[in-house]
């Protein structure tokens, strides 16, 4: 398969990934659950609790919600404040990613085509090599092409910890308060990470093809 194209197969990967990640952070129903329901021949009232990562909120059968802003910073939960730094992480090294991956494709030519400004491009860039007779390839080059791995991996993580707060209270015996569900946003995350370090794969493929190639001849 051609660099380009797996290129561009790693950008769209990428971007749509990013999207699904940035979406969930404003997400409502992270962790969600419901009491009442029906109960015998009469219609018992239904009430649901669900909390977001800004938020904790209760809506009621009339679909009225009231819902409770978290404080400052320091003032949330520990686990809250963690997921939202790990996802905040992912999206900046991720937008940092796409400015990379748009100077050092194939398929563009921003900053003119000066075979040693490709080379500044690709030095620090994504996993993209713009020269195939350019063998000086080096750990810190391979830093910069692990940008959408990195992002992935981040935000994986963030979604692995709150999910993981929400699992121990539900299956924990001794706890009394509400157990809650995961909830559509953490799901939604994972598919998007997914398709983040699938991105990032992509671009490690674009650059090993030639780098072997080179090796070969």
């Amino acid at each position: 398969m051609q660099i380009r194209v797996v290129q561009i197969w790693g950008f769209l990967l990428s971007v749509l990934g990013w999207i699904f990640v940035a979406c969930t952070m404003a997400m409502e129903g992270w962790k969600i659950t419901s009491i009442g329901g029906m109960g015998g021949s009469s219609i018992i009232k239904v009430a649901w609790y669900w909390s977001s990562l800004w938020r904790s909120c209760f809506t009621d059968s009339t679909a009225v919600s009231n819902c409770y802003d978290y404080p400052v910073l320091w003032s949330v939960e520990g686990h809250i404040q963690i997921v939202r730094g790990l996802l905040m992480a992912a999206l900046t090294l991720g937008m940092l990613g796409f400015v990379l991956s748009l100077l050092g494709m194939e398929c563009t030519f921003i900053g003119g085509k000066d075979r040693s400004k490709y080379k500044k491009i690709y030095a620090g860039g994504w996993c993209h090599i713009v020269n195939m007779y350019y063998s000086n390839f080096n750990p810190v080059k391979l830093f910069f092409c692990l940008h959408d791995l990195s992002s992935g991996l981040l935000s994986i993580c963030g979604y692995a910890v709150y999910a993981q707060y929400v699992s121990v209270e539900y299956f924990n015996p001794d706890f009394s308060g509400l157990k809650y569900d995961l909830g559509t946003p953490l799901f939604l995350g994972w598919v998007g990470s997914a398709f983040h370090m699938t991105g990032g794969f992509f671009y490690l493929w674009s650059v090993c093809t030639p780098l072997c190639s080179r090796e070969d001849t």
